[in-house]
C-alpha cells in the first residue's frame, strides 16, 4: 500500500487553489478541470482535478480521505501535517495543549495535564507507554480505506478530555485518546463498507457515533488492546446495529497504566 501512496502523490502541489468557472489563471498558469480518468488500486473513481502545465493537481484534503494518512491544519501556526504531528508536546503555560484533530500525542514524564474539574495532573511515567501487558507493540497506524467513507455522515470528533478522581489506588487520570478513536472509526468504516446487509438503496442502516453515552458506559464492552479482528467480527455479526466507540488512557498516580478501548 505504502508503494501505492507514493506513486499516487508524485508531483501533486499541496498548496490551495481556488477555481470558479472552467479556466482560470493562478501565478500567471492556466488551469482547467482535467479530461483524465483517475484509478486506484485497479477501481475507477471519481475526483476532482485540475491541469496546469500538463500535470494534474487535486485537493490534498481529497487525498488524504482516500489513501487514509493523517493530515492537519494549524490556523494559530499557518502549518499543515501530512502524517503524524512531530511530538513535540506543545505546551501554553505549564499545561499541555492537547490535540484536537486526532494527531497522536505522545505523553512524555512531566507532562502536566489540565483536567476538567481543574486539577493540574502530572504525568510522572510514561514507561508503559506502548510496552505493557495490555499492548505489547506500538500502536498502529490510520487504516487506508478499503471503500468509499464519503458514503458515510460526517462525524466531528469529540474535544479534548481529562477526567481527575481518586479511589483506593489514588489519583486517577482519563485522558481521552482522540488517534485510537479515530483508529477504530476507520476499521469500523472498512469492515461495514465490506457488509452488503448494512446498506439499502446506498443507504447505511448502521449507526457510528465517537462517543459512549453515559447510560450506556455500564454496558459497553472494553478491550485491552482492541484489534481490527474484534471490531471487525462484532460488525460483521450486527451490521445494522449503533456502534458507540472511544477510547482513554489511564493513569494511576502519575503512571500510565494501558488504553482502554
Amino acid at each position: 500500500m505504502r508503494r501505492n501512496h507514493i506513486s499516487f502523490v508524485a508531483g501533486l502541489v499541496t498548496g490551495a487553489i481556488l477555481f470558479s468557472g472552467g479556466t482560470v489563471l493562478a501565478a500567471g498558469l492556466s488551469a482547467a478541470p482535467s479530461q483524465q480518468r483517475f484509478y486506484f488500486n485497479g477501481q475507477q473513481i471519481k475526483l476532482e482535478a485540475y491541469s496546469i502545465n500538463s500535470r494534474n493537481y487535486v485537493q490534498l484534503n481529497d487525498l488524504s480521505k482516500l489513501v487514509g494518512f493523517a493530515l492537519a491544519y494549524d490556523s494559530g501556526t499557518n502549518s499543515v501535517y501530512i502524517g503524524e504531528r512531530p511530538q513535540a508536546n506543545a505546551v501554553q503555560g505549564e499545561t499541555v495543549q492537547l490535540p484536537t484533530d486526532g494527531s497522536k500525542y505522545v505523553p512524555q514524564a512531566g507532562d502536566v495535564i489540565r483536567c476538567s474539574d481543574g486539577t493540574d495532573y502530572t504525568i510522572t511515567d510514561v514507561s508503559r507507554w506502548e510496552n505493557n501487558i495490555f499492548s505489547p507493540a506500538p500502536l498502529g497506524g490510520l487504516p487506508s480505506a478499503s471503500c468509499d467513507w464519503s458514503k458515510f455522515p460526517p462525524l466531528a470528533l469529540p474535544g479534548p478530555e481529562a477526567r481527575h478522581f481518586s479511589n483506593s489506588s489514588g489519583e486517577v487520570l482519563f485522558m481521552r485518546n482522540l488517534y485510537e478513536t479515530r483508529r477504530m472509526q476507520y476499521t469500523v468504516y472498512n469492515a461495514l463498507g465490506g457488509e452488503p446487509s448494512a446498506w439499502k438503496d446506498g443507504r447505511l442502516l448502521a449507526t457510528v457515533q465517537l462517543t459512549v453515552p453515559a447510560d450506556l458506559d455500564p454496558y459497553a464492552a472494553s478491550f485491552w488492546p482492541w484489534r481490527a479482528s474484534e471490531l471487525e467480527k462484532l460488525v460483521h455479526s450486527r451490521p445494522n446495529s449503533q456502534y458507540y466507540i472511544e477510547a482513554w488512557d489511564c493513569y494511576t498516580n502519575g503512571v500510565f497504566q494501558y488504553t482502554r478501548y
